[in-house]
């Protein structure tokens, strides 16, 4: 049986310019180094058949259904599931919520599935259902999300949240040189990526004695409440200059409030994730960056190391993602290529 070897690239510093575009992507060789820094970390390769060897029964778990992040996941997750000759099936809550997700995945190890892709709702809900999930003896893959401990996780796929929140910062302080106030609408604390680009952002905001960093706001995953949130930030500090929206439907309900309240001109946005609503968004002005995921990588990646599992094969433990900014300036080409899907 032949095999293909898959290159994972590490995380590498990114500094971000508005007017081109910044990706970091997995390598071609594992002897190349990480997205044309030659001071990241190698890539690690994984080895995986071209076929697996028996139609595996796998499961992917999105974090929540109709966000296009974990559709472009789980596209990318079909097309890979169907060159390896293994069945997928995709379910998810109705909202980013572990007392929802909780009660799928407890069905779905009750059917015995091969292996399970899933992209857990929080740090420590899911801890010990997931756990028990590997105890009976189905594989685990982690996608975009993880736990307090993962290690009964086979493997782990993630992008690169941390760089992601500072190339955010980044991305506001080219648009704002002078520095002043700056913020983050993120979802519910606890949810390991936004935690991670929280941090990123935070570190490098307080690094930089020109910016006064504002205390995060938590929209629940909501843009409704998001566009509330801003309203309300903006009246109490009507001198914002930057927000960070830490997923897509942050960025979504921040640009709305931002509108309403006739801040356009003088508040500028960066958002992570690029769904339809956000690239809009951009091209209306209303948001001047967005931060994009490699959401189908991820779900290729983990339809990979899921297959490896099962075969006894080769197994990356960690596997990190890169992620591309997107302005109106690359639109047109490798930023509009980076753009999330509706459906597959």
């Amino acid at each position: 049986m032949k095999n293909k070897i898959i290159a994972y690239g590490g995380s590498a510093a990114l500094v971000v310019f508005l007017a081109a575009c910044t990706s970091s992507k997995p390598t071609e060789s594992a002897e190349n180094t990480a997205a044309g820094n030659p001071s990241a970390p190698a890539a690690s390769a994984a080895v995986v058949p071209d076929k697996a060897k028996k139609n595996y029964n796998i499961q992917f778990i999105q974090g929540v259904t109709g966000d296009e992040f974990y559709i472009t996941m789980q596209c990318g997750i079909e097309a890979e599931a169907a060159k390896l000759g293994v069945t997928v099936k995709t379910q998810g809550p109705q909202k980013f919520d572990p007392t929802l997700q909780k009660p799928i995945l407890d069905s779905v190890v009750a059917a015995k599935p091969d292996a399970i892709l899933i992209a857990p709702t929080d740090v420590t809900a899911m801890q010990t259902p997931l756990q028990a999930a590997a105890a009976a003896g189905i594989k685990v893959i982690l996608v975009d999300t993880t736990t307090e401990d993962p290690s009964y996780a086979a493997s782990a796929i993630a992008s690169d949240n941390v760089g992601g929140g500072a190339a955010a910062f980044e991305a506001i302080k080219k648009l704002n040189p002078n520095g002043g106030k700056v913020m983050v609408m993120s979802t519910d604390p606890g949810v390991s990526t936004v935690d991670l680009r929280i941090k990123g952002f935070e570190d490098a905001a307080k690094a930089d004695s020109k910016f006064q960093y504002l205390p995060v706001q938590y929209s629940h995953n909501d843009p409704a409440t998001a566009s509330n949130l801003i309203t309300s930030a903006l009246q109490r500090d009507p001198d914002i200059i930057g927000v960070f929206a830490a997923n897509l439907f942050a960025a979504e309900g921040t640009a709305t409030g931002v509108r309403q309240a006739g801040k356009t001109s003088t508040v500028k946005i960066v958002g992570f994730d690029a769904g339809p609503n956000q690239i809009k968004a951009l091209q209306e002005g209303t948001v001047q960056a967005l931060i994009a995921q490699q959401p189908g990588n991820i779900g290729q990646y983990g339809i990979d190391e899921a297959v490896a599992a099962l075969d006894g094969g080769q197994i990356q433990p960690k596997i990190q993602t890169g992620f591309t900014t997107i302005t109106k300036d690359n639109l047109s080409g490798e930023g509009g290529q980076a753009a999330y899907k509706s459906s597959c």
